[in-house]
């Protein structure tokens, strides 16, 4: 059994546009893969003349009715992300069950805060786990709650009307309407294996700015183990070449002394000198010196090579822990890209017109509709634009007045999509538009005036 996860929050100021862009992905943060943006979907249908998140709370406002004026510092939208644990929502989606989830979503959304004041429900699947960003606008009726309490103790004669209609985010974010919002939603969610958490539970969700907080300090931490022992394996190095250096000298300094000892020798018993037996027991006594230096360097230079044979232990395992994780998340991705492609595959199955969908979509992004406007026409529905048209054939913009647009099946081939304005293939249209254009210049060249001009 997992957990949900609701986070609820206010958004100070006028527009949060701040907020806009992060969900929209007019920006792209640093923990979102851009190669599965497409993915990431609005759930909520804006209202005629609305584009983005932002207009959306300001035409809410706007149209709920409300007389008081409203102030800079009040709060115009409530944030609500809505996921559970990245197991349970990758068992989900596995299942089939995200759009389903996502609609269940949505339904507690309506039935908790009002349809017309969600305004926005984006999800994200480009993220590490799928989420819901919603978009609530407190509007709200009937007294203020501080002002109830004022009436209830008897320190108010004035009784404002019931059905008036207020902008108050204090009113939904009472303790105990949070403390609702998370049973309701835990209800609401039973049915995807995800309860509740444990009232008055000290856990706390880790947020994804402290997650990769946490995965970048032990990374950290890793890369300094390694600098740590790569620095004590050159210090061995150094430390046993100084070493074997001291015993190159030392077996230099023994070879003198033989040689010096012998010589000694040699003259004494010529010479029948007394000092010989003190010059050999020297001799033996700086033998005895050199062996025993002998051995401790041989000892330390055993003790040097145990160590390093254990820092090259610890930096294997580090390098192997390093290349199983690095091989898990590669597994994992292989994983979804997998998912991804027998989505899509079966995509391709079941509707023939997918690919030509595709197409179409990147051709009305080309053309110079906006994302919202390319999602309208994909949908098959009609789309009425004024403005300019880039013809990539003719490699220029073609300005148009109100005109209907529709994507429609190729009237040669009805295999294909094309897009038509005002039911004329708009490949056609550019050429009309291009041919109108060349000869209005070629006019203007060759008329009278002109050829005068060009006389003087």
């Amino acid at each position: 059994m997992g957990y949900i996860s609701i986070q609820i929050n206010k958004a100070k100021g006028s527009a949060d546009t701040g907020a806009s862009d992060h969900i929209e992905r007019k920006t792209t943060p640093k923990n979102a893969d851009p190669s599965r943006t497409h993915l990431n979907r609005e759930l909520v249908q804006f209202p005629d003349g609305v584009a983005d998140r932002t207009e959306a709370i300001s035409h809410r406002i706007r149209t709920a009715g409300i007389r008081r004026k409203i102030t800079p510092d009040q709060v115009r939208a409530i944030r609500i992300v809505l996921s559970g644990t990245h197991e349970d929502m990758v068992r989900v989606q596995d299942e089939g069950r995200l759009d389903e989830w996502c609609d269940d979503n949505l339904q507690w959304l309506h039935r908790t805060f009002g349809r017309e004041n969600t305004v926005s429900a984006v999800l994200h699947m480009d993220e590490h786990t799928p989420h819901i960003h919603a978009t609530v606008v407190p509007i709200v009726t009937g007294e203020r709650r501080k002002a109830s309490k004022k009436q209830a103790e008897g320190k108010r004669t004035y009784r404002k009307k019931a059905n008036t209609v207020r902008l108050c985010a204090d009113d939904l974010m009472s303790r105990e309407r949070l403390v609702a919002y998370h049973d309701s939603y835990a209800a609401a969610m039973a049915k995807y294996g995800l309860q509740r958490g444990v009232r008055g539970s000290e856990a706390r969700h880790t947020t994804t700015a402290q997650y990769y907080r946490d995965l970048k300090r032990q990374t950290g931490e890793l890369e300094a183990n390694v600098r740590q022992l790569q620095t004590e394996r050159q210090q061995a190095k150094q430390e046993l070449d100084e070493v074997r250096k001291e015993i190159r000298s030392e077996k230099l300094e023994s070879a003198k002394t033989e040689a010096k000892a012998a010589l000694v020798a040699k003259v004494g018993s010529l010479l029948g000198s007394g000092k010989l037996k003190e010059l050999e027991a020297d001799n033996r006594t700086l033998q005895d010196e050199v062996a025993a230096r002998d051995e401790s360097i041989e000892l330390l230079q055993q003790q040097m090579e145990r160590q390093q044979e254990e820092y090259q232990r610890q930096l294997m395992e580090l390098q192997a822990k390093h290349r199983r994780e690095m091989s898990d998340k590669e597994a994992e991705h292989q994983k979804e890209v997998s998912f991804l492609k027998s989505i899509i595959r079966k995509a391709k199955k079941w509707f023939p017109l997918f690919q030509e969908l595709v197409y179409m979509e990147k051709f009305c992004l080309k053309v110079g509709f906006n994302e919202r406007q390319t999602a309208t026409l994909i949908s098959g529905k009609p789309l009425f634009y004024e403005g300019e048209l880039y013809s990539e054939e003719h490699r220029r913009k073609f300005t148009t007045e109100r005109a209907g647009f529709q994507v429609v099946k190729d009237p040669k081939d009805k295999s294909k999509l094309v897009l038509a304005i005002n039911g004329q293939v708009i490949g056609k249209w550019f050429k009309e538009q291009f041919d109108r254009l060349f000869s209005s210049i070629r006019k203007n060249v060759m008329s009278p005036r002109s050829r005068k001009r060009l006389r003087q």
